[in-house]
């Protein structure tokens, strides 16, 4: 949204080039406005998408309450028969992971590949360890076990249930995110810096209500916000259908890819198999605490790994792998180990997500949220209040034309290089901001013809 008190004189009342912040405010406050205006409704959406999304896992215990919990009882059947009571419900499937019960009031999840299953999704199966009651099967998504409700409204958060066409709604919000954030800080900071007093800068002013105080509100809230906002974007950018591809990329030429540990099994008789429950037996005796999820060998000469999934703590991600023909251990990846751009990597999507420690990290994100949308709505109310005295357009005026022209070439033209980097990088970014162009010359265009 535009943070300008107002529109900046004509462009012949200017003198040509100009120098320092009065080069680059211009161009600045004309980005910002047009990436806010049309950007804004797609930050809303992934904003209110993202509220519901962050309190899924509580909305699962509800929700799915019969499948996920049982009365407490004393004992527990073996893994292997919870295994095969799971495998009546599911004869036509192939177990592919087992995450056993982590205390006593919790199922055990037998987790399926079937036939006709949509990728990335497995047919899980809910069992009473004390008793073997089948207590449920659903439909569950990922390597974090999404519940139908949490894959819904993350399918909802990603792409609106449209498919990757869908997706490219999440990547131009995540695209622009960023770089409305970085331009309306250096608007921010540049208007407020003559008063040189920092509760001008951090603080909103008072007054009466109108476009100077909303603009304070705007001003300081962004500023307040700006960290966490990048940090969203720049994890969002990550998922994204084209971006995320360029950040893969670079995060393989860095070498900033997550290890995974070596399961090669040692000398396994053909069919040898000691089982999940020796297993779980061997890794808890080496450490490794619940909650886990027992991985099956996923071809001959391979064997068990054994992972620690929780995500709430950031050090509980160790794994083990087992020898199926032993149950020896013979390999250990511990989360000590990881380089820090794969830890940072683990904890920035674990924290964009909510997980990362619990209820605070969803705090946290609804205030984020909650933030951006009332950034969009205040943007979109002083571009209302910007309105000719005398009603000749229905919408606010807009930022004055023709700021490049008034950019000296020696920074101009690095700004042009870099744009047309990041537009290669981040392609959303790139074909947005050639549209914003074109829709901005054609704006010109036919106010030159209505004038003339």
């Amino acid at each position: 949204m535009s943070i300008a008190e107002r529109e900046a004189p004509p462009a012949a009342t200017t003198p040509a080039p100009a120098a320092g912040w009065a080069a680059i405010r211009p161009l600045l406050l004309r980005l910002h406005f047009y990436a806010g205006v049309f950007v804004g409704p797609f930050l809303v959406v992934a904003a209110l998408t993202g509220i519901a999304y962050i309190y899924t896992p509580q909305l699962e215990q509800v929700i799915y309450d019969h499948e996920l919990h049982v009365p407490a009882a004393p004992g527990a059947l073996s893994l292997d028969r919870q295994a095969e009571l799971a495998r009546a419900q599911a004869p036509d499937g192939e177990i592919t992971a087992v995450r056993p019960a982590p205390t006593a009031t919790d199922t055990t999840q037998v987790i399926f590949d079937r036939p006709g299953l949509a990728p990335g999704y497995h047919h899980t199966v809910f069992v009473d360890p004390h008793t073997g009651e089948v207590r449920g099967a659903l439909e569950t998504y990922g390597s974090g076990q999404s519940l139908p409700v949490r894959g819904w409204i993350s399918t909802l958060h990603s792409s609106l249930h449209l498919g990757d066409f869908g997706r490219l709604y999440s990547e131009l919000a995540a695209s622009w995110l960023w770089v409305i954030v970085l331009a309306g800080l250096v608007l921010w900071i540049g208007r407020r810096r003559r008063e040189r007093r920092a509760r001008s800068v951090l603080l909103p002013a008072g007054g009466p209500p109108g476009r100077r105080r909303l603009l304070s509100w705007h001003g300081a809230a962004g500023l307040w916000a700006a960290a966490g906002l990048l940090f969203l974007s720049a994890t969002g950018l990550t998922w994204s259908l084209y971006a995320g591809e360029s950040v893969s990329d670079l995060r393989s030429a860095l070498d900033w890819k997550t290890p995974s540990i070596s399961a090669a099994a040692t000398s396994s008789p053909a069919g040898a198999d000691v089982g999940f429950q020796a297993v779980r037996d061997a890794t808890a005796r080496a450490g490794l605490t619940d909650p886990v999820e027992l991985r099956v060998p996923g071809k001959p000469g391979k064997g068990y790994v054994v992972q620690q999934i929780q995500r709430s703590w950031p050090e509980k991600q160790d794994s083990m792998a087992v020898d199926p023909a032993t149950g020896q251990i013979t390999n250990t990846l511990r989360f000590d180990d990881y380089p820090l751009a794969a830890k940072l990597s683990r904890w920035g999507i674990d924290a964009h997500m909510g997980l990362l420690f619990g209820v605070a990290n969803q705090i946290v994100l609804t205030a984020l949220a909650a933030g951006l949308i009332c950034l969009v709505v205040w943007g979109y109310r002083m571009w209302w209040q910007r309105r000719p005295a005398r009603g000749e357009t229905r919408f606010g005026r807009r930022p004055v034309r023709g700021a490049w022209r008034r950019v000296p070439g020696r920074v101009l033209a690095p700004v042009l290089v870099g744009a047309a980097v990041l537009g290669y990088f981040l392609p959303v970014l790139g074909v947005s901001l050639l549209g914003f162009l074109v829709l901005d010359v054609v704006l010109g265009w036919r106010k030159r013809e209505v004038a003339a």
